[in-house]
């Protein structure tokens, strides 16, 4: 199970200027039962899709159909997507599988080498293209994107579809899956113009909302991990969300912790800092879903705001050696949240060596996971020396059922943070613009009014050139 600590947030260790008081939490009392009451009604409603996934039964049988389908005849696997459609396949695979996985031999992996192409940088595209080499024939090809038109998938998409063709021929179909609309859009209509097995984007869960839905357990779920025991986790933290006292609930005070650092001490910068490797992409998620729920020009009533919350990744303990400098005596604009596992999924002691040299000693026999663990609570301790505050989230081990759970805390506290700033946290419109401009200036029909807008920004301007 997942703990919150939240003491080094609080005034009992750093300046009640920095950290949260006694009567921040009472003045906090009344908005925090109305804005859990709100979302909890939003949940029971079905407002709210993603809440309904932990315990959705057709969408994890339709992706062990298709893996029963596939596993045994696929040794690599390419999933094609951007932002939500990608980042929480890498979450999910870097944490339960480890770095290490697509370097295991097939017999001991049990599942296909994964690629998830998240850009269209042509060197990342290439080179795993190249890599794939005399196995394209046994390659699956997962294309998730709900309207089959978001320009960085399509052209992957074309690409792959293509070398397809050209290796299979006709039978280049059986080696694409589609995760998309059920009822329409390009990717759909293709999908069912060529031949493709599909499954579904649902239509009420957002993007960077959907890792419990077959946009990311169907990688999972092909690569080994147990999606059964991923959302029982989440399913566990729903319940736990949903019904606790609020001061007991982990989302209800990591969202009253986040807010108030954010409007009441001056800490709009979130830090997220895991003390595990296999964390890091999880923090990468936790960054688009944080930014793009959160950071909104309108309130709800339309009112110009410009709130949000800016989240950062860091590592422990690399970053110590990076970040924690300008973190300790930089400006006093941070809440620091770090990740922490008890049992780490594998171990190593340091050699019985160096008895003679006082400076290396004390390191003999010692294991890495409890250097680890002490790196991170000696971080913790110079932050709070200084007055920085920072919570803690305390993995028992990295587990399906454990990230199952990280993840629906954070989609809950999102919830809660959106009622709490009076923000949609369900829309992205910055996002639009950038989407049009591309189209724009890749030439698509029905553009070009934008185009010429654009032209005068891109022309170069030999004055400002250095």
């Amino acid at each position: 199970m997942i703990e919150l600590y939240w003491k080094n947030a609080s005034d009992r260790v750093v300046p009640p200027e920095h950290g949260v008081t006694a009567e921040d939490l009472e003045r906090l009392e009344e908005p925090m039962r109305r804005t859990h009451a709100a979302v909890c009604e939003q949940v029971r409603s079905g407002t709210l899709g993603y809440a309904a996934l932990p315990a959705h039964r057709d969408y994890p049988a339709a992706v062990k159909a298709l893996v029963d389908k596939y596993r045994a005849n696929t040794t690599d696997l390419i999933v094609l997507g951007i932002g939500g459609s990608a980042l929480g396949n890498i979450a999910l695979q870097t944490a339960l599988n480890g770095a290490g996985y697509n370097l295991r031999s097939d017999r001991k992996r049990g599942g296909p080498r994964l690629f998830v192409l998240d850009n269209v940088d042509p060197a990342l595209v290439g080179d795993t293209l190249a890599l794939l080499g005399r196995r394209l024939g046994t390659t699956l090809v997962n294309v998730i994107s709900k309207s089959g038109e978001t320009a960085e998938t399509a052209a992957q998409f074309m690409i792959v579809r293509e070398m397809l063709r050209k290796k299979l021929g006709g039978d280049f179909a059986r080696r694409i899956v589609a995760t998309t609309d059920a009822r329409k859009g390009t990717l759909h209509d293709i999908a069912a113009a060529d031949g493709y097995a599909t499954l579904v984007v649902p239509d009420n869960v957002g993007g960077r909302f959907s890792v419990l839905s077959p946009v990311g357990l169907f990688s999972a779920a092909m690569c080994g991990i147990d999606i059964d025991a991923l959302l029982a986790g989440a399913e566990a933290m729903r319940q736990r969300a949903e019904t606790l006292p609020w001061r007991q609930n982990p989302a209800c005070m990591l969202a009253a912790i986040s807010f108030l650092a954010a409007t009441a001490k001056g800490k709009p910068i979130h830090v997220m800092m895991p003390y595990s490797n296999r964390l890091g992409g999880l923090a990468d998620w936790y960054r688009q879903l944080w930014a793009e729920s959160l950071g909104k020009r309108l309130d709800r009533a339309g009112r110009e705001v410009f709130v949000g919350l800016t989240p950062i990744k860091a590592l422990g303990a690399t970053d110590q050696h990076s970040q924690i400098q300008l973190y300790r005596e930089g400006p006093h604009d941070k809440l620091i949240i770090f990740l922490e596992v008890r049992k780490h999924p594998r171990d190593i002691t340091v050699p019985d060596v160096f008895a003679d040299a006082p400076g290396l000693s004390y390191l003999r026999r010692t294991k890495l996971s409890k250097l680890l663990n002490a790196e991170k609570a000696a971080t913790e301790y110079a932050l709070a020396e200084s007055g920085r505050p920072s919570v803690t989230l305390r993995f028992n081990a990295i587990t399906p059922p454990s990230v199952g759970e990280f993840i629906y805390l954070y989609e809950f506290t999102t919830s809660l943070m959106g009622e709490l700033l009076e923000v949609n946290a369900y829309d992205q419109p910055a996002v639009e613009l950038g989407k049009q401009a591309t189209f724009a200036l890749m030439g698509r029909p029905g553009s070009e009014e934008l185009a010429a807008e654009i032209k005068p920004f891109t022309s170069p301007d030999p004055a400002y050139s250095a």
